[in-house]
């Protein structure tokens, strides 16, 4: 096929998928692929879109040395604890929430003692007798006592 007096190439759609694999794999650049298989970097543009591979788009990241690569691991490993870390934070907060307002344990207790026995209370009650919709309308311990 002819474009302005020149030649239009076809590719297939595996040769395409193969240059993407190759580009996220992070061993060499959007140009340094396009030099190898002779085509332009504005041609891997238009599949990065095409395959809606926006994570390519503008990368630079080279892997050179292990070193890198292990602060990489290190780092990833950091961001999935703080992201556990949040999810508990949030679930604390959330149960937190509903004991006080749904058991009442946001007023001032006359005692220690007093206090105790109504946090226990609470907490059996949210356990063995509350619907969770996230548990599908089940309490707690029927979940856990019939899929453990």
């Amino acid at each position: 096929m002819y474009k302005n007096d020149g030649y239009v190439k076809r590719y297939s759609q595996s040769f395409k998928l193969k240059v993407l694999a190759e580009l996220t794999k992070g061993n060499h650049s959007k140009r340094q692929i396009a030099l190898t298989y002779g085509i332009q970097s504005s041609t891997i543009n238009v599949w990065i879109k095409k395959y809606d591979r926006k994570d390519l788009m503008n990368t630079r990241v080279t892997v050179q040395k292990d070193d890198e690569l292990s602060r990489i691991k290190a780092l990833q490993k950091e961001l999935k604890q703080l992201k556990d870390l949040l999810i508990k934070k949030d679930l604390d907060k959330r149960v937190n929430g509903i004991l006080k307002d749904e058991f009442f344990l946001d007023q001032t207790f006359t005692s220690v003692v007093y206090a105790k026995k109504a946090a226990k209370n609470a907490i059996k009650l949210y356990n063995s007798k509350r619907l969770h919709l996230s548990l599908d309308y089940k309490t707690p311990n029927y979940v856990h006592q019939y899929t453990a």
